[in-house]
């Protein structure tokens, strides 16, 4: 049997650049100086002479289980959305999910430095690929959501679309309980950072239409893509109400522009599609074999759809009720035959 290693190219260079710096991280602090990691990894008081760790730092990783879960990651992720995407579109994406998430990261450590004059918040070292990994996935429940990942050979199965809440979970309470407080800002803005661009930014092509031409999307404003879908049923009406009150708020002042109707049930087809397409495997990316498998995946697609139109036209109706209640008392003023007086003819 012959053995292929297929990797992308920007894939294999993300993993080079992974061992690399941290190779070099682990030489600066342990063979120069303990203080020399700064130009490799970030901390916020040292970031404006040297500003390039708001790239490096992502791939810096301090010991070798973290080296082992980033190599992970860059490997199958990068593989994964390389070839779905082309490397141009995911050279973007890597791009904005390394530089933003480490930049708003040292701004918020400023800012609590500035607050509590605290020493420490200045000198914190912030570093790992944990905001890739927030950010990686988003993507993955954009594209194959109802996919089913087996653990330990069956014992565990969990869907893609329930990993970003786990992971959030997971680094809030680590950062709340162990003190890996940067893990857990790096968490949240990675997420926040590759939800809002596959949202609201990224263009695709369109999938849901017969058209030969080069038709392009921009953003995702699929109902099951929304914000509130990220977390369990059971939390995400109150979710849906903070969200929809800040997606209000940030249209009102024009930061935002909401989608239309029919961008709505575009994107409602594109998920659809993606299901209904077979997109490969996660850990194959030859492709899913199993027919039956592809077909469940878009049978539940349609149902979260479904789902989620139901609950988009019962808002709708119940903000139309009241509407529609309140004006019935005029109605009769209109329906009623004006009473005119006629002109007695025997009046001379």
């Amino acid at each position: 049997m012959q053995w292929r290693i297929t990797i992308p190219p920007l894939t294999r260079i993300l993993l080079a650049l992974l061992i690399a710096f941290s190779i070099s991280y682990q030489g600066l602090r342990y063979g120069v100086d303990y203080t020399a990691g700064h130009y490799l990894a970030l901390i916020p008081q040292w970031a404006l002479f040297t500003p390039w760790v708001y790239f490096t730092a992502t791939y810096s990783e301090q010991n070798l289980v973290t080296v082992l879960i980033a190599g992970a990651t860059i490997l199958y992720g990068g593989k994964y959305l390389e070839r779905a995407w082309g490397s141009l579109e995911f050279g973007r994406f890597i791009l904005l999910v390394t530089l933003l998430p480490n930049f708003v990261a040292s701004l918020i450590y400023v800012f609590l430095f500035a607050v509590s004059q605290n020493d420490s918040l200045a000198v914190v070292v912030i570093q790992g690929s944990v905001a890739l990994q927030g950010a990686f996935l988003v993507a993955f429940k954009q594209l194959v959501p109802e996919h089913t990942v087996t653990i330990l050979r069956g014992a565990i199965k969990i869907r893609v679309k329930h990993f970003p809440s786990l992971f959030l979970a997971a680094n809030t309470l680590s950062g709340i309980i162990l003190g890996t407080d940067t893990a857990l800002v790096l968490a949240w803005v990675g997420f926040m950072t590759g939800w809002t661009y596959l949202r609201f930014y990224k263009k695709q092509p369109d999938l849901s239409t017969a058209s030969t031409g080069n038709n392009q999307l921009r953003g995702d404003a699929s109902e099951t893509f929304a914000f509130a879908y990220f977390w369990p049923d059971a939390i995400q009406p109150s979710v849906m109400a903070i969200a929809d009150s800040v997606y209000n708020l940030l249209v009102a002042i024009r930061v935002c522009t909401p989608f239309s109707a029919e961008e709505v049930e575009t994107g409602n087809e594109q998920a659809m599609a993606r299901g209904e397409g077979g997109l490969p495997n996660l850990l194959n990316q030859g492709g899913s074999r199993d027919g039956r498998n592809k077909q469940e995946e878009a049978e539940r697609r349609r149902a979260l759809a479904l789902k989620a139109l139901d609950q988009r036209l019962h808002a709708a109706s119940t903000n139309v009720k009241p509407q529609s209640t309140a004006s019935q008392p005029s109605a009769p003023s209109m329906v009623a035959d004006p009473v005119m007086e006629m002109p007695d003819r025997n009046q001379s």
